[in-house]
């Protein structure tokens, strides 16, 4: 079992914050930018235009930056007061943090949250969590490689597709839109798409 953190070696800025161990099922969701405000408040920069789970859960996990200077070492839990919409990214407020010296410490700090803790997408809508590693097969039943990525390219969103052609690394790239995909078996660890290998 890993060791966890010690907000005692952060300095009293983070003292508040308890060690506590990943969830198995944690999915990192942002990054901790820099503190908003003088009262505590942080500003965070998610990994998905659609941060809905950085709202949904009340309890983050920290990690510190993977690189730059480190205030903490091993997962530290946040319990978020209130995390809302800020100009493109999000602000948040936590009950551990109540200064701005404790929010500048968080600065780079990896946030994680529990894929248990996630909303119930509607029907159609997958978050990119779910189809990384989904096999693609076309409507033929071959086999056209992992989704290794998915890139925003603004309207869509673009499956990125890896394979192997004689011996090397590839990729292809597949519009995630429904003229192109015909359906997400999520359980099968499959996405069926309407695609050729020279395409």
């Amino acid at each position: 079992m890993p060791p966890v953190g010690n907000a005692a070696s952060a300095g009293t800025s983070l003292a508040g914050l308890e060690p506590a161990e990943l969830p198995g099922d944690a999915v990192e969701v942002g990054r901790i930018a820099d503190a908003w405000g003088v009262k505590g408040w942080f500003r965070v920069l998610p990994h998905s235009a659609s941060p809905e789970a950085l709202f949904s859960s009340r309890r983050w996990y920290l990690q510190p930056a993977t690189r730059g200077a480190k205030t903490f070492s091993g997962t530290l839990l946040l319990r978020v007061r209130e995390a809302k919409d800020h100009s493109g990214s999000v602000v948040a407020g936590a009950h551990e943090i109540d200064d701005r010296n404790a929010a500048e410490a968080l600065k780079g700090a990896r946030v994680f949250v529990p894929r248990s803790s996630f909303p119930t997408p509607a029907t159609d809508e997958y978050y990119w969590v779910d189809l990384l590693g989904l096999e693609v097969v076309n409507r033929e039943g071959l086999a056209l490689g992992s989704v290794s990525d998915l890139l925003s390219t603004g309207p869509q969103t673009v499956l990125v597709v890896a394979f192997e052609a004689d011996g090397k690394p590839q990729e292809r790239m597949i519009p995630f839109v429904s003229a192109y995909v015909d359906g997400v078996d999520l359980p099968g660890r499959r996405i069926t798409v309407d695609w050729q290998p020279d395409y």
